[in-house]
């Protein structure tokens, strides 16, 4: 009979990995299709492959990551989701959404998974600025769709993203307002009916 104990090394960081990211999934596709689209974007520009099927492959790639990150990386990695809504008489509206406390509570947001978010919310775009830049003052039009493309879609995203962040914050601070606006009427209700003379 052996007594021999097996140690597994590294299994004692386990449990705080899977604390650190609950969504590795949604945390992969959010950086592989911004990161596939720059590196296919680079590739096809040092080198002479087709510019057709590059330009088809990176806008699908960029397309991909708009709709992952608006609909599904948003919600899951920081609790936040935009979009737009038309009504009957054609009238947009668009919508900025948070999570709010009860559901923050039972699904908080890991540091990890906002800090992927968003470094890499804000990053693609400086990069496909800085590209587009380049494409200026090179003087190369050749890849000035593709940039612009990228640009306005990175861009999109994180506008949106911005502007669910202040406004939720907003919306917090409004809820606290109310709060304690309706404390402070309810305790100057019942000091008034213990001294109704005064």
């Amino acid at each position: 009979m052996s007594t021999d104990t097996v140690l597994e090394f590294g299994s004692e960081n386990e449990p705080k990995l899977k604390k650190r990211i609950l969504h590795p999934a949604a945390c992969f596709f959010h950086l592989f299709f911004r990161v596939s689209a720059l590196i296919v974007y680079l590739i096809c520009g040092l080198t002479t492959a087709g510019f057709v099927s590059s330009f088809i492959i990176i806008i699908l790639l960029l397309s991909a990551d708009f709709w992952t990150v608006k609909n599904v990386t948003g919600r899951l990695l920081v609790g936040l989701r935009w979009w737009n809504k038309v009504d009957e008489d054609g009238k947009s509206t668009w919508i900025y959404e948070a999570r709010n406390a009860t559901t923050m509570k039972k699904y908080p947001v890991k540091p990890a998974e906002s800090r992927i978010f968003w470094v890499s919310l804000i990053v693609c775009p400086l990069i496909w600025l800085f590209s587009l830049f380049g494409l200026i003052f090179g003087l190369n039009v050749k890849w000035l769709a593709v940039v612009i493309v990228a640009l306005t879609l990175n861009c999109a995203n994180l506008f949106g993203y911005i502007r669910c962040k202040f406004t939720s914050r907003k919306q917090i601070g409004s809820l606290a307002t109310q709060y304690i606006g309706g404390q402070l009427f309810k305790s100057m209700s019942e000091t008034n009916e213990d001294n109704p003379h005064s």
